[in-house]
């Protein structure tokens, strides 16, 4: 346990205080709590003998041999010492061996001399002062450490066996090294995570798997605790309602597989791997987004652990300022630890995908563009233009290859899907996997990597795809181009994603009509910088049709103005509930609001 050391140099008189009676028998032997309450009650009587008030205090030092269970109770000193206008330097510090068998905790403490100003700083032996402002300032691991270790939470601390793997996101290009990360495996263990963060003086990451962890990392979080909630799932389905309760860090395959064994499926993303809550929470778009909308709007209420460390739930008719809120804030207003999901009747979906070899791009990109014109809401898909390394993993259609890809979701009747889908078809695709498959397979249709994968990216929303901008994207990405890419990927909206959702949150609409999303893999540091590089200067070549708008989910570093994320006011207003909620600024998401 690291610790400091008080100084004598601006303070008076040392006083010692411990649990033992008038003729020195120890009182309350092992019971850390009854030990700290008659310290403290006997430091306040030899200060009163000595004429002196708790207020002349200027540091208390709390010796131990059990520093994680003097930890655990140290509210009993610091409660006594705010309501009688205290506040000293208090620190926790472990010793070898108690003053008597059985004790658990004694007090060594100094006064300032008589006279002087109660603004006199204490300092330690370098001189440094020590703040007098704060109650608390002892080491935050040791703290985490106590309060933790009687609730059970898993805790990682650095230089800790399993720190490195806890640490690690889905997304290995983002190095995160955070104060500390918790691993809960009960709302109980979250709400303890959450309390002992903040006794600390941390603050609260929640996070998932991590597949958007890449703009959290771009911060220090050597003053955060990472609330990994991977290892709090369940899903529990109501057919008769249609609705799921998602708990904590459960991902969407998990909520498939359930919501398919009614005949149900949920708006879900791309890949099965990804947690409900950040994609949820933070928009979500889906195949089945054009006619049904974002994922967020789907969730009909949340469960939320908030900075007091309290379970709040929230829905439209509790706590409606917060649902409304982190629908769109996400981890901005606190842990979500349960969400509740309206679900569809879709036991299967019309799905698959279209390939061709990427010489054919000209005439297939300018195709897909034009037949997304005119399609009807039922349809949503997304075109790719992809390279893919040679590698012997990989399905020799793919290996060393590079493509066009177009795939998605056409939510009709077999016939009425093939007639949709003729102007592609007859483009004479050299792969074609639509057809009707269940519900938990579109899942797999995107070919979304299978696993942890480092890449960086970047994106912006499209307010319109004019021939010249195709002309433009063809340019970049076409035949004959080395972009150091693994995609560039427009993703076709419109429809119900455009149109505010009836009672939806923050985020309940994405005005544009395409997204773009280009991604590169970054096993190193500079094939990083490499893939930002050319992630941008597709972008860069399509800004005269790109609106200002930013899509929280695909965002990969930080948003220097997360107002962009939202229609106006939105931002204004999260802020507001935000610091009804949070006012000290406890958790902290990707994109802050």
């Amino acid at each position: 346990m690291t610790t400091r050391t008080t100084s004598t140099r601006s303070a008076g008189t040392r006083h010692t205080a411990t649990p033992v009676d008038d003729v020195g028998r120890l009182l309350h032997a092992e019971d850390p709590a009854a030990q700290l309450a008659l310290a403290t009650a006997r430091l306040e009587a030899e200060l009163a003998a000595a004429g002196r008030t708790p207020a002349d205090l200027v540091s208390v030092i709390v010796r131990t041999a059990e520093p994680a269970a003097v930890g655990g109770v140290l509210d009993v000193l610091l409660e006594r010492l705010e309501a009688t206008g205290a506040a000293p330097y208090v620190e926790v510090r472990a010793v070898h061996a108690p003053d008597l068998p059985g004790m658990v905790v004694a007090l060594d403490a100094t006064t300032r001399p008589l006279g002087t100003p109660t603004t006199d700083e204490p300092t330690d032996e370098q001189g440094t002062p020590m703040s007098l402002t704060t109650p608390l300032h002892t080491d935050p691991a040791a703290i985490l450490r106590a309060h933790l270790g009687a609730s059970g939470c898993e805790l990682h601390l650095p230089g800790d066996p399993g720190y490195d793997a806890a640490r690690t996101p889905w997304n290995l290009a983002a190095q995160q090294r955070p104060a500390a990360v918790a691993v809960p495996r009960s709302v109980a263990e979250v709400r303890a995570a959450v309390t002992a963060a903040v006794a600390a003086g941390l603050r609260v990451a929640p996070q998932s798997t991590g597949h958007g962890a890449a703009a959290l990392a771009e911060t220090s979080l050597g003053d955060t605790v990472v609330l990994r909630l991977s290892e709090l799932t369940g899903v529990t389905v109501d057919p008769a309602a249609r609705t799921a309760r998602v708990v904590g860090g459960t991902l969407w395959q998990d909520v498939a597989a359930a919501a398919a064994e009614h005949g149900l499926a949920a708006l879900h993303g791309s890949a099965g791997d990804v947690a409900v809550a950040g994609y949820a929470l933070g928009g979500g778009l889906s195949f089945y987004g054009r006619q049904h909308g974002l994922a967020a709007s789907s969730i009909t209420g949340v469960e939320v652990v908030v900075a007091d460390g309290s379970l709040v739930r929230a829905s439209a008719d509790e706590h409606a300022e917060l649902f409304w809120a982190v629908r769109g804030g996400g981890g901005n207003l606190g842990a979500v630890v349960a969400i509740e999901l309206s679900l569809l009747e879709q036991p299967d979906v019309f799905a698959g995908m279209l390939l061709w070899d990427r010489e054919r791009a000209p005439e297939v990109v300018r195709a897909w563009v034009d037949w997304t014109r005119s399609v009807p809401e039922s349809v949503t898909t997304s075109l790719r233009v992809m390279s893919f390394p040679p590698l012997p993993e990989l399905p020799p259609f793919l290996s060393g290859r590079d493509l066009v890809v177009v795939d998605g979701a056409v939510l009709e009747d077999d016939d009425r899907a093939a007639e949709l889908l003729a102007p592609l078809r007859a483009l004479a695709p050299e792969l074609d996997t639509f057809g009707r498959i269940p519900a938990p397979a579109l899942l797999g249709v995107h070919m979304d990597p299978p696993g942890p994968t480092p890449a960086v990216s970047e994106h912006a929303v499209l307010d319109t795809l004019p021939d010249v901008a195709v002309d433009a994207l063809l340019a970049a990405v076409g035949p004959g181009t080395r972009t150091g890419l693994l995609f560039a990927e427009l993703r076709h909206l419109g429809g119900a994603l455009g149109r505010p959702a009836p009672g939806g949150g923050a985020l309940a609409s994405l005005p544009g009509e395409y997204a773009l999303l280009c991604l590169a893999m970054a096993p190193t540091p500079a094939a990083a910088e490499a893939g930002y590089v050319a992630a941008r200067s597709v972008v860069a070549a399509m800004g005269p049709w790109c609106s200002d708008r930013t899509v929280l989910n695909f965002a990969e570093q930080r948003v220097a103005d997360t107002a962009t994320a939202y229609e106006p006011g939105v931002r204004d207003r999260l802020r507001a509930v935000r610091a009804a909620v949070d006012p000290s600024g406890v958790f902290r998401a990707n994109h802050e609001v």
